[in-house]
């Protein structure tokens, strides 16, 4: 189909790797570094970016000096002719439209029986003066494919779909600066996920912005959350018996049981907790003698416990003490006693207890399982400590559950499990070099989608995360991003990141954010779509969710509401 959009320029050099330059044929102030262009050679059809404009002349004397002797005719004359401007496409995508039918009519007709390639990635060049265009909204809808509208194209307000089935088929991240809008991104994709049902959304809301509704301290404005959006569709859990989430009643809450934790989830927080290497060999120890409830039993001992010797008349640690495990167990009494303290800042926590009412992770998989998607609300438990401790043991247990029912799939053809995404905030946290390699995120990261399991991590320091799990992710919706080294990080591991670097930083505050990775075919600024009524009413479009069998947490709300 012939575009009505009119030639902007004409091929005049360059190469694959840097690009083409396009000389322009229309003033430079129409056209934008990041705007989406396409060129017709031949058979060929090469999409591709804007990602500089430079000035030329033909002779540096024009450019230098100016013609203010000329009458203004002539001197605008003499501009377009010695005087121009060029512009670096980058091309990354090409299309094969066949030959010529006009010219060998045989070989069309043999082309349009195979059916075309489709789109692929560029491995060839355009002929010298091959014209350049403007892409127009076919184009954006011959690359970009899906059924969410995440953003429009910035020059031309093309709308530019997204793929939610391909998005969480590998990790994803949103990343920006603070205060460009990420928590309205993040709400804006996961509402279209959960409109779609592409997948269960588990979201880790560690500053309880996702579930109910909130101030835009901005504007002043009221926004709705998740909750609100979709109804019963989004379940919304809190930490510890009787929680609630800003004034507001969750529909669950959860309780970490003493025997659930971990030597390793506990190594985690080293950092949270001021461990010291001495830690590890004493963690050892635990597990080797108490085994799955080493914690519990190791926070029933006493510090400081003594009693005297009958036969010495000596004080000497008491039984039930921390110094007289440490000494049976061949571990420095001072170190276990300290490991003792630090660890009672956990044990403290009135949603750790030794006997949980249910199982946390049973009542998060009931509601995944049967269509729903759940928030976790951390309510007043806000601080870095709350947010590692709770969030690694219930991705780490939610994997184990996944992994289980995909062996099941695979080996006894039982059903395929639910592709689940676990949302995290602050993702530097819990992904970085330290602490990455022992995370049950890390481990998710690095798994693509072995077990239906992905990641949406939402981070403004994306250079706090591991550089391994960075190239892992696949699609990208980044923000504006005012440091160098969080604009590598983003570009981790894609190719053109060189073309791509000056774009990113160039992106306005607000609204505009790139698309790059795996999740669309070639990258694209966008000015991303409003978090407002219009998008309410485009959510609400939705079918009911299916029935869900009450848990015993249901009941007990019901009966207490009575």
């Amino acid at each position: 189909m012939e575009s009505t959009n009119e030639t902007i320029g004409y091929v005049i050099g360059g190469g694959l790797k840097e690009g083409l330059r396009i000389r322009l044929t229309v003033p430079a102030d129409e056209v934008q570094e990041g705007s989406f262009v396409v060129c017709q050679s031949g058979r060929w059809r090469f999409y591709g970016l804007v990602t500089d404009l430079q000035l030329g002349a033909t002779d540096p004397r024009f450019a230098d000096e100016q013609m203010t002797r000329v009458q203004p005719a002539i001197r605008a004359q003499l501009l377009t002719k010695t005087l121009y401007t060029t512009l670096n496409g980058y091309m990354t995508l090409m299309l094969d439209q066949g030959p010529d039918p006009a010219l060998d009519p045989e070989e069309w007709l043999a082309f349009e029986n195979d059916g075309p390639p489709g789109v692929q990635p560029v491995k060839t060049v355009p002929a010298h003066h091959a014209p350049v265009r403007l892409a127009d909204a076919s184009d954006v809808a011959q690359i970009f494919t899906g059924d969410f509208i995440i953003g429009h194209t910035i020059e031309q307000g093309h709308p530019v779909p997204l793929d939610l089935g391909r998005l969480v088929k590998r990790s994803s991240g949103i990343f920006g600066a603070t205060g460009t809008g990420k928590s309205f991104l993040t709400r804006i994709v996961l509402a279209g996920l959960m409109k779609a049902d592409a997948a269960a959304a588990l979201v880790f809301d560690m500053h309880n912005e996702y579930a109910f509704d909130d101030l835009d301290s901005d504007v002043e404005v009221n926004v709705r959350g998740l909750r609100t959006l979709f109804g019963n569709k989004v379940q919304v859990a809190a930490l510890g018996r009787g929680a609630t989430i800003r004034g507001n009643n969750p529909d669950f809450t959860l309780e970490l049981g003493m025997d659930e934790f971990t030597t390793g989830d506990i190594l985690t927080l080293a950092g949270e907790l001021a461990l010291t290497d001495t830690s590890a060999i004493t963690l050892g120890a635990l597990a080797r003698e108490f085994g799955d409830v080493w914690f519990r039993r190791f926070m029933a001992l006493e510090p400081g416990a003594v009693e005297e010797d009958p036969e010495s008349g000596k004080t000497v640690p008491a039984r039930n003490s921390v110094a007289y495990w440490a000494r049976g167990a061949n571990v420095n009494d001072k170190a276990a006693e300290a490991l003792h303290r630090r660890l009672r800042r956990i044990a403290d926590k009135p949603y750790v207890v030794a006997q949980p009412a249910g199982d946390p992770v049973r009542a998060i998989v009931d509601k995944l399982e049967n269509g729903r998607h759940v928030i976790l609300g951390f309510g007043r438990y806000e601080s870095d400590l709350d947010y590692l401790l709770v969030s690694n043991i219930l991705t780490r247990k939610l994997r184990e559950v996944w992994v289980e029912k995909t062996e099941a799939h695979k080996g006894e053809g039982a059903a395929a499990p639910r592709p689940l995404l676990i949302a995290i905030e602050e993702a530097h946290k819990l992904l970085n070099p330290q602490i990455a390699s022992q995370t049950a995120f890390g481990t998710i990261a690095r798994e693509l989608r072995k077990y239906f399991v992905t990641l949406l991590v939402v981070d403004q320091r994306p250079s706090g995360i591991d550089d391994e799990i960075m190239s892992q992710l696949g699609t990208r919706i980044t923000g504006w991003l005012g440091d160098d080294d969080d604009i590598r990080a983003v570009l981790t591991g894609l190719a053109g990141r060189d073309q791509l670097r000056g774009m990113l930083a160039r992106l306005q505050e607000k609204e505009e954010v790139l698309l790059l990775g795996w999740g669309v075919r070639m990258p694209i600024p966008v000015r991303s779509r409003r978090y407002d009524a219009a998008f309410y009413a485009d959510m609400k479009d939705r079918s009911s969710p299916p029935a869900e069998t009450p848990t015993l947490d249901d009941l007990n709300k019901r009966l207490f509401r009575r």
